[in-house]
């Protein structure tokens, strides 16, 4: 069984019965784990504008968020020492999603000036305030356009590391 495999299950077992109206969806790197889940609509009638029921879902997820805090931090707590990660929490209902809690993790990078410049312009140009966020927004707009071929490598490179798992023993 993978590392993700195991770490959605245990959630998936640990969280409890009510809370989602799936199950939860688990989004493991080395750094964090995402525990996502979809929460039930409202039933807030059919005489609400969109603009409405999309406070209505907003509200559920602030209910939510709220009603089970401090049950999502001892599940965190515990996450945490067992899998060596932050845990972040987040919800859908219908077609609004919050994150709870989200990691920022630094990552090291090496950049040349052509590649700062272009940090820059962003920056400059008042879509982001430092480089640091300039590169957070390229990464995004980078995963966005090219999610396709994003997850067709991902999906390689589990085939690669379930044949090497099924390959000879290194002694």
């Amino acid at each position: 069984m993978s590392t993700h495999e195991t770490i959605t299950a245990w959630f998936r077992g640990r969280i409890p019965g009510g809370w989602f109206s799936e199950p939860a969806t688990v989004t493991v790197d080395r750094d964090e784990i995402l525990v996502m889940g979809m929460l039930s609509p409202p039933d807030v009638g059919a005489d609400l504008s969109e603009d409405a029921q999309r406070v209505a879902r907003s509200s559920r997820i602030a209910g939510y968020r709220e009603e089970t805090r401090d049950q999502r931090i001892a599940i965190a707590r515990e996450a945490e020492h067992r899998f060596d990660r932050k845990v972040s929490w987040g919800v859908r209902c219908g077609d609004v999603e919050t994150l709870f809690t989200t990691a920022s993790v630094p990552v090291m990078t090496r950049l040349r000036l052509p590649e700062r410049s272009v940090l820059d312009t962003l920056i400059d140009g008042g879509l982001a305030r430092s480089r640091s966020e300039a590169l957070a927004w390229c990464v995004r707009l980078v995963g966005k356009n090219e999610e396709a071929w994003i997850n067709q490598l991902r999906e390689a490179m589990e085939q690669v590391a379930k044949v090497r798992g099924e390959g000879p023993a290194a002694g």
